[in-house]
């Protein structure tokens, strides 16, 4: 059951282009909506999370991860930290 409510203002030009479009999909606005900004929001979160690149790309990207790791001495310094939720015991 939906119980979470989306407002938003439009043209009405927009919201009649809406309506033929989810009229010819025989859905009514707001499940075509609902759908459109569903897709579009899956879209943008999977484009933060994975990325395509070509076989040259990848080789070059490839060789970076299995490099080992270059000398960072503020990393080296936040890492000799002691977090200060931790037990001094152990």
């Amino acid at each position: 059951m939906r119980d979470a409510a989306i407002n938003l203002r439009a043209l009405p030009a927009q919201r009649d282009l809406i309506d033929h479009a989810a009229s010819l999909l025989g859905k009514n606005r707001s499940d075509f909506m609902l759908e459109a900004a569903c897709d579009r929001a899956r879209a943008v979160v999977l484009d933060q999370v994975f990325f395509n690149l070509d076989d040259d790309e990848f080789r070059r990207f490839s060789a970076m991860l299995d490099a080992p790791p270059s000398l960072n001495p503020g990393l080296a310094r936040l890492m000799a930290v002691k977090a200060p939720w931790s037990n001094d015991a152990e």
